[in-house]
């Protein structure tokens, strides 16, 4: 049986984008006749999330493109930068209806765009001619692969000053898909969120739409938000550790960090970190793996669980007298973990049991951190969703640096319901509990 496990950190990326290019004001079609210009970096967007680590293994965003706008559930992926969704080329590999698709109108990057040329390999510039159409490939880590062509459409955002803009952004339409294991995905692409110039958070920040920062906060109850822009990150709570700059150009890496095992060091120093929204679970290194089992494993002696190998949910599961309900029914059998930032002083990244462990539709309890070494990340270490939930991340492009903090992400931050009018906020898609006090007063 196929486990919906997601893994979408780029592995192959065949072609980006150029950070040369703007479009005119011109290619924005107005929407809003009463404002429909942001002063530079002037708003942010907000999005409700879709989803959870288990059992779907993903969380999505509704994104409308075209004009008039269609709509399309996209994977939140901070671990790579091109935007795609599945096209009626026609499609080979597509999960969705015709009708769902996304459908070209003359509206092809060609190869002597820069957006085309600036970034192929230099060994594997595939155009014949200035007039080709600029083709893509991209590869992920769990061996999933999108392969098409670049496109330009409207991409109609709200913003929370009121400004409503459809800017014209590139993307992939993506007409040859192949997918990971035995499970179909429902959702119809990817939505990019790498610090790459193709990301579509970067594109808006060229544009001066929006400062190039982007967030999430997932709820560990399923859903969530996502946010471009400054405007509703957290002023205090946040622990900020600096972007690394190595092999991993265009992913969030951090590090290096040890891992602390109920608040001890593991001995387990010098890792490097890529965060990434688009992976359902945390894999980390084969030796801080073995690590950190070897310290549960010891840990769960003299404890009334026992191992569940005929679960196949996860690699590593254990079962109890009877079926569990949730990761509250076992929190007192495991102890928090950590990672402790050497670069930056007092700076840790709490995982308690609830950010590591599920239970399975069989009841039992499994480890929501696995092997990067068995399934091709070698050295690297991921920090998945699982690690994220209830927290919120802050990728800050500007000034180079990751924050996170403890949050609530069923509700947005205070500052951000009292900032705007309960009517934006609907036409937002914000769902009534994400503003529950403001929604409750009156609107005057």
């Amino acid at each position: 049986m196929g486990r919906p496990w997601r893994l979408t950190l780029t592995a192959f990326l065949v072609l980006g984008l150029s950070a040369t290019f703007c479009f005119s004001e011109t290619s924005q079609p107005q929407t809003n006749k009463k404002s429909t210009r942001l002063h530079s970096f002037g708003s942010s967007a907000v999005f409700p999330l879709q989803g959870n680590v288990y059992p779907l293994g993903y969380y999505s965003v509704s994104i409308s493109i075209g004009n008039p706008g269609k709509r399309f559930d996209l994977d939140i992926d901070t671990g790579s930068d091109l935007t795609w969704v599945q096209c009626d080329a026609p499609c080979t590999g597509c999960t969705k209806p015709r009708e769902h698709l996304y459908k070209p109108k003359n509206n092809l990057v060609q190869c002597e765009d820069p957006l085309c040329s600036a970034f192929h390999l230099p060994a594997s510039y595939p155009c014949n001619t200035p007039s080709d159409q600029c083709d893509y490939e991209v590869q992920y880590a769990d061996q999933g692969s999108s392969l098409g062509v670049l496109v330009k459409d409207y991409f109609p955002l709200k913003f929370t000053n009121g400004s409503q803009i459809g800017p014209r952004l590139a993307f992939g339409c993506g007409y040859d898909q192949k997918h990971s294991g035995l499970s179909t995905p429902s959702t119809t692409g990817v939505l990019g969120l790498g610090s790459g110039q193709a990301s579509i958070v970067s594109q808006l920040s060229r544009l001066g739409l929006t400062r190039n920062i982007v967030g999430h906060c997932l709820s560990g109850q399923g859903g969530g938000y996502l946010f471009f822009g400054n405007d509703i990150v957290p002023s205090s709570g946040v622990m900020w550790s600096p972007m690394s700059h190595n092999s991993l150009e265009n992913h969030y890496s951090s590090g290096p960090a040890e891992l602390v095992f109920n608040g001890k060091p593991a001995g387990v120093k010098s890792l490097n970190l890529v965060f990434d929204s688009g992976s359902s679970y945390t894999y980390f290194n084969s030796k801080a793996y073995e690590a950190l089992v070897k310290l549960l494993r010891n840990d769960l002696k003299g404890k009334p669980l026992k191992d569940a190998p005929e679960d196949k949910s996860l690699p590593i599961c254990w079962k109890g007298s009877k079926p569990f309900k949730s990761v509250r029914d076992v929190q007192n059998y495991f102890k928090p973990l950590a990672l402790s930032f050497t670069n930056a002083k007092n700076v840790q990244l709490q995982i308690s049991p609830e950010a590591y462990l599920i239970v399975s539709h069989h009841g039992n309890v499994c480890l929501g951190i696995l092997n990067g070494s068995e399934v091709g990340l070698g050295s690297m270490n991921v920090i998945g969703d699982i690690t994220l939930l209830d927290k919120v991340l802050i990728y800050d492009n500007e000034n180079q640096r990751i924050g996170w903090g403890p949050a609530n992400c069923n509700r947005l931050p205070k500052k951000y319901c009292e900032g705007v009018s309960r009517h934006f906020v609907a036409s937002l898609g914000i769902l009534e509990e994400h503003c529950p006090a403001f929604f409750a007063s009156d609107d005057q």
